[in-house]
C-alpha cells in the first residue's frame, strides 16, 4: 500500500510541474507584453491550454510512475481527464475545457485506473488496444466523474475554513492562511483552484502566496545537496507539490517553512501585502505574487513599495529558511538533504 501511494504522488507531482510550469513562467511576462507585441498572445493562449491538459499528464506520469504498458499508461491518462471535471458541455453544444479541474479527483480516477489495468491484466490479449482505453473510460473513468460532486464539496468545505480565518485580525489571520497554504501546497488540492473558489483576495491572498513562497525557497535549499540545481529550483520558478510524495512520507521535512511561513503571514498582515485569487496559489512562479503586490500597494512602484516587495518575497524567505533549515538539521537532527530526494525513474 504504501508502494502505490508513492507511486500515485510521485506521477501527480510530475504532471502538476510539467503542465503548471509554461504558464508560471511566462504568464505574467507575457501579460506585460503582449500590449506591445500582439502576436505574443498566441504563446500565452497556449500556456493557458497546457495548464487544461493537466488531468492527462497526471494520468500518464501515474501509468509511468507504475511502469504501466503503452496502452494502459494511455488508458489512465484517457480516464484521468474523464473524471477530473475539466471537460464542460455548453448549450450550444460545444466542448470546453475548464482550468485544471479537481486535482484530488483527478489523482482518485488515475489510482482507480491503475488498480483496474492491474486486475485486467493481460486477460483481454490482442484486444487490449481495442477495449481498455474504452474499458477503462466506462469504469475508473465513469467512477471518477460519479464522485466529482463529492470531492467538489469536499474541496468547498476546507475553503470555508480558510474563508473564516480571513475574519480574525490581519497579522494573526495573515499568519495562520500562511500556515494553511504552506501546507494544502504540499498536497493534490488546487492552492489556485481553491483561492478562486473562495475568492481570497487582499490581505488573504496575499498571505497565502507567501505561505507558498515560503514552501517553495525552503524546499529549494533544502533539496540542494540531494537534487540537481534544476530540479531544486523547480521548487520555486515551478511548484513545490514536486515534493508532495516525501511531505505524506515525512511531513517533518515541512517544518522549517511552516515557520517561515507563519512570520511571512504575520507581516503581510503587518504591512498590507495583497492579492488576488489568481495570485494566492503561485508563489513565487512567474512572478505573480511579487507582481501583483505591487499592482495593488498604494502609490504603486515607489521606492519603498519595491523595497517592501524585495525583503518580503525574497530577502526574508530565504533567510528564515536557512537559518530554520540549520537549525533543525544540524541542532535538532529532525531532517537531513536525502530527507527530500526526488526520484523520477
Amino acid at each position: 500500500m504504501k508502494e502505490f501511494f508513492n507511486k500515485l504522488l510521485t506521477g501527480i507531482s510530475i504532471g502538476i510541474v510539467v503542465s503548471l510550469i509554461p504558464n508560471a513562467l511566462l504568464g505574467e511576462i507575457l501579460k506585460l507584453l503582449i500590449p506591445y507585441i500582439p502576436s505574443l498572445q498566441h504563446i500565452y493562449d497556449i500556456t493557458v491550454f497546457v495548464m487544461s491538459l493537466l488531468p492527462v499528464l497526471i494520468g500518464v506520469m501515474v501509468g509511468v510512475s507504475f511502469k504501466l504498458t503503452s496502452i494502459q499508461t494511455a488508458s489512465v491518462g484517457i480516464a484521468a481527464m474523464v473524471g477530473s471535471g475539466v471537460i464542460q458541455k455548453t448549450a450550444d453544444g460545444l466542448f470546453t475545457l475548464n482550468g485544471i479541474g479537481v486535482v484530488i479527483n483527478t489523482g482518485l480516477t488515475a489510482a482507480l485506473t491503475v488498480l483496474f489495468v492491474q486486475l485486467v491484466g493481460d486477460r483481454l490479449k490482442a484486444y487490449s488496444i481495442l477495449l481498455l482505453p474504452t474499458l477503462s473510460i466506462l469504469v475508473p473513468g465513469m467512477a471518477g466523474y460519479l464522485i466529482l460532486p463529492y470531492i467538489k464539496n469536499t474541496t468547498g468545505i476546507i475553503g470555508v475554513g480558510v474563508q473564516h480565518v480571513t475574519t480574525l485580525q490581519p497579522v494573526l489571520m495573515g499568519a495562520i492562511i500562511s500556515v494553511i497554504f504552506c501546507i494544502i501546497i504540499l498536497s493534490p488540492v488546487s492552492t489556485v483552484g481553491l483561492a478562486t473558489v473562495i475568492s481570497l483576495s487582499g490581505i488573504g491572498s496575499g498571505a497565502a502566496n507567501l505561505g507558498i513562497v515560503a514552501a517553495g525557497i525552503g524546499l529549494a535549499i533544502a533539496s540542494y545537496k540531494a537534487n540537481a540545481l534544476g530540479t531544486a529550483l523547480a521548487h520555486v520558478l515551478g511548484s513545490p507539490k514536486i515534493q508532495m510524495r516525501n511531505f505524506f512520507m515525512k511531513p517533518k521535512i515541512l517544518f522549517p517553512m511552516l515557520i517561515t511561513a507563519a512570520v511571512l503571514g504575520a507581516l503581510a498582515g503587518f504591512l498590507n501585502i495583497q492579492g488576488t485569487p489568481y495570485s494566492a496559489g503561485f508563489g513565487l512562479s512567474g512572478l505573480v505574487g511579487p507582481l501583483n503586490y505591487m499592482h495593488l500597494a498604494d502609490g504603486g512602484w515607489t521606492y519603498k513599495n519595491i523595497t517592501i516587495m524585495i525583503s518580503v518575497f525574497f530577502i526574508v524567505p530565504v533567510i528564515l529558511n536557512l537559518a530554520l533549515i540549520y537549525i533543525f538539521a544540524r541542532k535538532l537532527k529532525v531532517i537531513k538533504a536525502d530527507d527530500y530526494k526526488l526520484h523520477f525513474d
